[in-house]
């Protein structure tokens, strides 16, 4: 089975953001991630991790103003400047976090915008993130997001994504492949993570519909975490899902998962 981690920000939100590390720890998780760090100040992101005794994988660069609908900035000929920023800002949070992985957001398509233009600013600030950070040994990662519940996402497809990675050219920029966004968007999920495997660094997923967690829909978990083995995936598995009732009530899967049930 693949490591499992806990997506913070959607999981265990019962409690205070700071307890939610020792929630995942013990619930089984080892390993934890999160939108953002940036409002909690570092020593208490690290006191908490260290306490928990697990490990940080993934958070994303700054996205600019979430609360105002921006979901990235990458893609924005007129942020250039602020997304440097950000990648200095995610790179000291990741340093003193010990996370080795920071994920990309493309950002919301302007209207009337120029494709060309978008195309040639994310693949400059990409080509400039992934250098900045092989520097100190963190990948990036850029995640096609469905359209459904994410209008006007620039990156939408792995396809898409692909081409842009090709069009960076750099060998520290990998596919952050979300099990639910793909679902929505492409289907074909065992056959699309054989393909893709030696492009994707991490791997998130709920069931569909609803972002629900495992057994709750169509999809078949215990086949695709058993795939995910079968085929050497080496990297985490991130459950990113919204409970149903109570976080502790969702996770019949991860018991399931770690006894090696079918």
């Amino acid at each position: 089975m693949p490591r499992f981690a806990a997506n913070l920000s959607m999981l265990f939100t019962e409690r205070p953001f700071l307890e939610r590390f020792a929630a995942a720890a013990e619930a089984g998780f080892e390993g934890v991630e999160f939108l953002f760090p940036y409002d909690h100040e570092m020593a208490d992101l690290v006191a908490a991790r260290d306490a928990a005794g697990v490990e940080q994988v993934l958070h994303n660069l700054p996205p600019g103003d979430w609360e105002a609908g921006e979901r990235g900035i990458a893609i924005l000929p007129d942020r250039v400047e602020e997304f440097r920023d950000g990648v200095e800002t995610a790179l000291r949070y990741a340093s003193v976090l010990g996370c080795r992985q920071l994920n990309c957001l493309a950002g919301i398509t302007p209207e009337d915008a120029d494709p060309l233009e978008l195309e040639a600013t994310f693949v400059a600030n990409l080509r400039y993130a992934a250098e900045r950070l092989g520097e100190v040994g963190i990948r990036l990662l850029i995640e096609p997001i469905n359209t459904r519940d994410m209008p006007g996402f620039y990156l939408s497809t792995s396809a898409q994504a692909l081409a842009v990675m090709d069009a960076v050219g750099s060998d520290n920029l990998f596919l952050q492949y979300d099990i639910y966004h793909m679902q929505v968007m492409e289907g074909d999920i065992a056959a699309r993570l054989g393909a893709l495997l030696p492009r994707i660094a991490h791997v998130q997923f709920a069931d569909t519909p609803g972002r629900h967690e495992p057994g709750t829909g169509e999809l078949n978990f215990p086949f695709l975490f058993a795939y995910l083995d079968r085929i050497g995936y080496a990297g985490w598995a991130s459950a990113e899902y919204r409970p149903r009732g109570g976080t502790d009530e969702s996770l019949a899967w991860l018991a399931a998962a770690r006894a090696g049930s079918p």
